[in-house]
């Protein structure tokens, strides 16, 4: 069975060409010691009797402790991802400014093996980022979102 997520991508234009976005690097010991392709647009599972938009809204809210700026969202598409989720990505325009990032946490045996639970916070940074750069820092299956961003903003 396919798995769905929901996401948002926010950005904000620095000049006629120049496009920043929300980024966020994924929390936990997997994650810890990368940067390059280890970062994520805000997004999460969601059943398919849910409304795509609102699951994006919600699951934004938790990875950042702050809840998604109002705007006018526009749906970017829906992009299968190597591991066969399927990702549903709402962007908007807005100059977000958190005072700072809490991410909900999760429960992991680390060190592995040890039978001790540890909790690690789903999101351990976010920022924005030129688009060049967000190209280094996002999970390879996310540059399509990235691209199809662009197309929109370009138009």
């Amino acid at each position: 069975m396919t798995v769905h997520s929901a996401g948002i991508l926010l950005y904000r234009r620095r000049g006629a060409e120049d496009v920043e976005v929300w980024i966020a690097h994924m929390g936990g010991p997997f994650w810890a010691r990368k940067d390059a392709h280890a970062w994520s647009i805000p997004k999460g599972e969601y059943l398919l009797d849910e409304d795509p938009l609102v699951a994006a809204l919600r699951e934004f809210a938790e990875e950042m402790g702050t809840a998604a700026p109002e705007a006018g969202y526009i749906n970017l598409g829906a992009f299968r991802q190597p591991s066969g989720k399927v990702v549903t990505v709402f962007a908007a325009e807005s100059d977000f400014a958190p005072e700072r990032i809490v991410s909900n946490t999760f429960a992991l045996e680390w060190p592995k093996g040890s039978g001790t639970l540890a909790n690690f916070p789903e999101i351990d940074d976010a920022r924005w980022f030129p688009e060049s750069v967000a190209r280094e820092k996002l999970v390879k299956g996310q540059l399509p979102v990235l691209d199809a961003l662009l197309r929109h903003v370009r138009k």
